[in-house]
């Protein structure tokens, strides 16, 4: 028997972190298959889901298969410690990565604090595939998860990439993507790169790059899909606290006090408070 073959069939005991196919099966590993099949425990984002994917590999499973998402993840800690310190539990998404705005960072700290084994099976990524897709400059990059819902924070978010030299990916739903890159093109500039990555490795799979002009003007017409976004990275220049004072007057005009908008915006910016709060105040007077 080959090593690799060995490895394939002798699942560690511990906590396996296990990467599942983003929408087309044919990406599940081996490993994947024998982990969901061996595991003594299955901590699935959707229970159901994990069990259509198993049968679709054609893979049995044995073991339990328990829920394991945002809402009960911290309570099923003790629960999945107990049950790697005895065997094996495979920790599983709906689709790419454990914890990459997934669950499973509830338990994996909690194993490593524990001293429990912790492992990987490595595998599909919405953030790594979206990047290599968009054909922009992301040797340097950064993954800031979704994008704020609220107008405020959204466009404070942006705020912080104005002069952030790396390239930023994050996920965002087909309902708000359209009011995302028109933020993204008014205050990032409507020549700033980037491109929308939606439906990943499916059969309705679509890149669509351009600049942030161009790309809003086209979600206008509504778009579809799971959506992965990439913008390039900006000059890197210093902002002014002149220049922020619009961040921090829509943070107060959404309910925070001015002190506290100032700080928050000021950490984001790198500028210091004292300097920012006072433009703040210039402006409202």
């Amino acid at each position: 028997m080959s090593d690799e073959q060995d490895q394939i069939q002798n699942l560690p005991a511990g906590v396996v972190l296990a990467a599942t196919p983003l929408g087309n099966g044919a990406d599940a590993s081996p490993r994947l298959a024998q982990a969901l099949a061996a595991a003594d425990v299955i901590a699935a984002e959707d229970t159901r889901r994990t069990r259509a994917l198993a049968a679709a590999l054609g893979v049995e499973i044995v073991g339990r298969v328990v829920s394991n998402f945002d809402h009960n993840e911290e309570s099923r800690v003790r629960e999945l410690l107990d049950a790697a310190r005895a065997g094996t539990v495979v920790v599983v998404t709906d689709a790419g990565m454990p914890l990459v705005s997934d669950p499973g960072h509830s338990i994996v700290a909690a194993a490593h604090d524990a001293g429990i084994p912790v492992t990987c099976i490595p595998g599909p990524s919405a953030v790594t595939t979206a990047l290599a897709l968009s054909g922009l400059n992301v040797g340097h990059f950064i993954f800031d998860g979704f994008a704020p819902r609220k107008t405020g924070a959204r466009r404070a978010w942006l705020e912080t990439l104005s002069h952030e030299r790396r390239a930023v990916c994050c996920f965002e739903s087909p309902h708000r993507i359209e009011q995302l890159l028109a933020d993204a093109a008014e205050v990032l500039g409507t020549e700033r790169r980037a491109a929308v990555c939606r439906e990943l490795t499916k059969t309705y799979e679509e890149v669509k790059r351009g600049t942030l002009g161009e790309l809003a003007e086209w979600a206008a017409g509504g778009v579809r899909g799971e959506i992965t976004l990439v913008i390039e990275g900006g000059t890197g220049q210093q902002a002014e606290p002149e220049d922020l004072v619009g961040l921090v007057l829509e943070l107060v005009d959404g309910g925070q006090r001015m002190k506290d908008a100032a700080k928050q915006v000021a950490k984001q910016h790198g500028v210091k408070v004292g300097d920012l709060y006072d433009a703040a105040l210039d402006a409202r007077s």
